[in-house]
């Protein structure tokens, strides 16, 4: 099992370190990084594809000084590091032609709205999570204590099936 990388963007530090406190469940099994902009951001996508670690999901705020994170999302779409990550839009800012907008051209996979809560937004972590493992490992059985398992066994026994086994 191969670590991924979970890589939450938010300028305010006090909504990313919340958001980080939320995911600290899952940092026995990814790598979870914050960034306060989509520069920095950009360099930790870099350095960990530099190190063969892929990215599996970002959390994206949508209002930011330099660049709106639909915009940051759509240009990842397109970024062949990123492309396959599963994409996840909070907050509380984005209107309804912003969020289609994100839907049509980022790929957006999930959305939630600010304030959340903390159950919600692991639970959402955990779904997409999954989401990704099954579209992109083919040894799922290492996620199955750790992701939702149902859904986990499902499409290992839809594997197995589809390849005759």
């Amino acid at each position: 099992m191969n670590k991924l990388l979970i890589l939450c963007v938010d300028d305010e530090r006090e909504v990313l370190d919340s958001v980080l406190q939320d995911l600290s469940i899952f940092e026995d099994d990814f790598i979870i990084e914050g960034s306060e902009s989509v520069t920095e951001a950009k360099h930790v996508i870099a350095e960990y594809h530099a190190q063969s670690v892929p990215l599996a999901l970002i959390l994206c705020d949508h209002i930011m000084p330099e660049q709106t994170g639909i915009s940051f999302l759509i240009e990842l779409s397109d970024d062949p590091r990123a492309a396959t990550c599963r994409k996840i839009l909070l907050t509380g800012q984005a209107g309804l032609e912003d969020t289609v907008e994100a839907i049509n051209h980022a790929s957006l996979d999930f959305y939630i709205a600010k304030p959340w809560q903390g159950d919600t937004l692991r639970a959402a972590i955990k779904q997409q999570l999954t989401e990704y493992v099954i579209a992109h490992d083919n040894n799922l059985l290492p996620w199955v204590q750790i992701l939702d398992s149902e859904a986990l066994l499902n499409a290992m026994a839809q594997k197995r099936t589809q390849f005759g086994e």
